[in-house]
């Protein structure tokens, strides 16, 4: 008897490794900015594949991710708070399971240096990425705390990279861009200047999501996915060296470069994703809903409760 319970419980652990041994493909869309990076380091540092995940990371500009999302190109993204409520909104289906980063800094308005305030853009040219946006969202948002809206402005569609590219080159009047691309403006003062950060308005929040139906259909996969994000965090508290070279290299920056973007944002650990779903993400929803259904980019608002699942990070 005692032999064949030996027996049943080598089967059991056998059948255990192999569970965790049988890697769960996942595509995941994210863009450069610099509060994503801790999942390129995940992959990059063999995290992700210790954790039974085989990811695929594609680089998809924040306008199209969704679109990805919904052609079955990926099944994850990494995006702002307020991005989900526009993919549900307008029928992409998806739900937050952690959050990855705050910025403290990391994303702003740069003007030429003869613009004194925010109002002072009434009837200037400011480049900023489509509606639907971090950026764009980021200008709706400052615009309207000072008493404009973006009807007030003409807006320029750029990529963060290409709006912060062209604004140094003397293009537009103003740019909305996040990190690594606003040190570029930094590193320009005789252009212009950095008037407004997330430091004066702080609405840039980011978060890792899936599919309803990825998140059904693997639920250990997605508290790897979870896991993975946090130990990648350890990590670069362990080595920020190491850490911040690999993550740099990504963007073709420095591990020194890439350590002087982060420290205008702070990624986010378990306990405060934790903390997170259950306060700021459900007042911070309620107002950016309302910011994007008066711009147009959302028709109705949806459900709080439809747009998370914390189940994953507990």
């Amino acid at each position: 008897m005692r032999k064949l319970g030996l027996l049943a419980v080598t089967a059991a652990l056998l059948a255990s490794t192999a569970a965790l041994a049988d890697d769960v493909k996942v595509g995941i869309g994210i863009s450069g900015w610099t509060g994503f990076a801790p999942l390129t380091l995940a992959k990059e540092a063999g995290i992700f594949k210790k954790n039974g995940l085989d990811v695929t990371i594609k680089k998809i500009p924040q306008k199209d991710r969704h679109l990805a999302i919904a052609a079955g190109d990926v099944q994850c993204a990494a995006t702002t708070v307020e991005t989900w409520i526009s993919w549900n909104a307008n029928g992409v289906a998806t739900k937050q399971i952690f959050q990855l980063d705050k910025s403290y800094g990391a994303d702003g308005m740069a003007v030429r240096n003869d613009i004194a305030s925010i109002k002072d853009l009434k009837g200037k040219t400011v480049a900023a990425s489509a509606p639907g946006t971090s950026p764009y969202f980021g200008l709706a948002w400052m615009l309207k705390k000072n008493g404009l809206t973006v009807k007030d402005v003409t807006i320029v569609n750029l990529e963060p990279a290409a709006a912060a590219q062209a604004f140094v080159s003397g293009q537009n009047d103003a740019a909305m861009t996040y990190e690594p691309y606003l040190s570029t403006v930094r590193a320009a003062p005789d252009k212009g200047k950095i008037i407004a950060t997330t430091l004066d308005y702080p609405m840039v929040m980011d978060t890792f999501g899936c599919t309803p139906k990825f998140l059904t259909e693997n639920p250990k996969a997605a508290k790897a996915l979870a896991d993975s994000y946090f130990e990648a965090l350890e990590m670069i508290g362990k080595d920020q060296a190491k850490a911040y070279e690999i993550m740099g290299a990504d963007v073709k920056q420095s591990g020194e470069q890439f350590g002087n973007s982060a420290k205008y944002l702070r990624w986010q650990d378990k306990a405060a994703s934790q903390k997170f779903f259950e306060t700021e993400f459900k007042t911070f929803n309620k107002e950016a809903a309302e910011l994007l259904l008066e711009v147009g980019i959302i028709k109705q608002i949806p459900k709080v409760e439809d747009l998370y699942d914390a189940s994953f990070i507990k």
